[in-house]
């Protein structure tokens, strides 16, 4: 049973990506049409055409491989500074110019001059690439929305769920038998010395009330020494007497959830017990601001990531829980959330909130102001006003539209970067995937 349910998990989820793919291609589709410039295919996947269908000037189709999607629409360069597009040299870089600027009017028929790309208004040219990312972002705060209002998040409580056997630092942790964590040298928790036992809840910490556990994690972090705490066990108030120690242990927000790095702190030893609780509407918005700073701050910090992936490829060493995490990384975590002992419930506002962090990723990644990403051709339309707009205040010529065809050959630079790293993540995520109990 849980063999189906992993693959129904994966199932699920590469039908959650091809959705976000489609959805993606469909900002770039409609803006395209509205703005008039011709579309010759809308196609999800690449490589060889599974089915297709060809509706007015449009060829809309699925392709074996899911793991993109595109638009062709004629004339994104425009002609070289000659007027030529078919030009030829003998400059390999040279060349990719003008091939690149040959395949944007290969399709171009009698009447098409003036629904070619490059000769719309810069705003509309943002648009329309634009577009494709933005719906990728509308349907991740969707999801996300339903889910935090709808269903809710994992809230940690003050409550118990296990007491720890002994003090392992935080980065020792990853080191040690999952099973059994402990060494022979390793002093035993204070939690454990008091007392303490799962399912106790605390009311308070050196006689102030506890509210929750953001606090409760703090006056523990700053607590170190002796305590004094009371505990609500089987209906009855219970006072304990620990001694906290110091320990290596995560850093921690204001709400008292881990984040990157370590610190130095006061240490108990428990897990506290989680609780879905919905959220209101402005506190979804507040989470999903927290998920997008998260996702921004990933995309800024993935070049300091890739040595630590390539050790985790080539070298045995533990694969971090942040680590970088390809499709299929990410089908096998849809996999595990499917086939996990939990409430179905549970198990689909995971999946859902996978799904649209995978779109929020799409968001962030294609807004990067690259070649051949979408943001580098969002980038070239502002340039293009921006040369435009100064022009016009200083009174000189037009200069005409910028050719982001000349671009091209940093373009391939960049599609090569992205292979390479494409192909790493890849290796990782079948020899040492990202686990959820990671």
């Amino acid at each position: 049973m849980t063999g189906l349910m992993t693959v129904l998990g994966i199932v699920v989820f590469a039908v959650g990506l091809m959705v976000s793919i489609a959805w993606h291609e469909l900002g770039h589709l409609s803006t395209a049409k509205l703005f008039k410039i011709r579309v010759t295919q809308y196609m999800v996947g690449f490589g060889p055409t599974v089915w297709s269908r060809k509706k007015g000037e449009t060829e809309y189709g699925f392709k074996a491989v899911p793991l993109g999607g595109y638009i062709r629409m004629i004339g994104m360069f425009p002609p070289g500074e000659d007027g030529r597009i078919t030009a030829r040299s003998t400059s390999p870089w040279r060349s990719m110019i003008e091939d690149a600027r040959s395949a944007a009017f290969e399709e171009l028929q009698p009447g098409d001059e003036t629904r070619l790309f490059y000769t719309r208004k810069p705003w509309k040219r943002v648009i329309v690439m634009f577009a494709g990312p933005f719906m990728n972002l509308i349907l991740a705060f969707g999801l996300a929305l339903a889910v935090f209002m709808g269903i809710g998040v994992a809230k940690d409580t003050t409550v118990v769920s296990s007491v720890s056997d002994c003090v392992v630092a935080q980065t020792d942790a990853a080191k040690r038998d999952p099973d059994n964590p402990c060494r022979s040298t390793d002093p035993t928790a204070p939690a454990k010395l008091a007392g303490l036992k799962p399912g106790d809840r605390f009311l308070e910490f050196n006689g102030r009330p506890v509210k929750n556990w953001a606090q409760l994690s703090q006056d523990i972090r700053t607590g170190v020494g002796k305590a004094t705490v009371v505990v609500e066990r089987d209906g009855k108030r219970v006072t304990l007497h620990p001694v906290i120690t110091t320990n290596v242990v995560a850093k921690t927000d204001s709400d008292g959830q881990p984040v990157d790095g370590t610190v130095t702190a006061g240490f108990l030893g428990f897990s506290p017990a989680s609780k879905i609780t919905p959220l209101s509407f402005t506190g979804s918005v507040s989470y999903m601001g927290d998920m997008a700073h998260q996702g921004v701050d990933s995309l800024l910090r993935l070049p300091q990531r890739i040595p630590d992936l390539w050790r985790a490829t080539f070298e045995g060493a533990p694969r971090k829980a942040d680590s970088p995490m390809g499709v299929v990384g990410a089908a096998r975590v849809g996999g595990e959330v499917f086939s996990l002992h939990e409430p179905a419930i549970d198990r689909i506002a995971t999946m859902v909130i996978l799904v649209a962090g995978f779109n929020l990723s799409l968001f962030l990644f294609n807004m990067l102001p690259l070649l051949p990403l979408d943001g580098g051709h969002v980038a070239g339309a502002l340039w293009e006003s921006l040369r435009r707009h100064t022009a016009r205040v200083f009174r000189r010529p037009d200069p005409g539209p910028f050719d982001v065809a000349k671009l091209m050959p940093v373009a391939y630079v960049v599609a090569g970067i992205f292979v390479c790293f494409t192909l790493l993540v890849l290796i990782a995520d079948v020899v040492n995937p990202v686990k959820l109990s990671s």
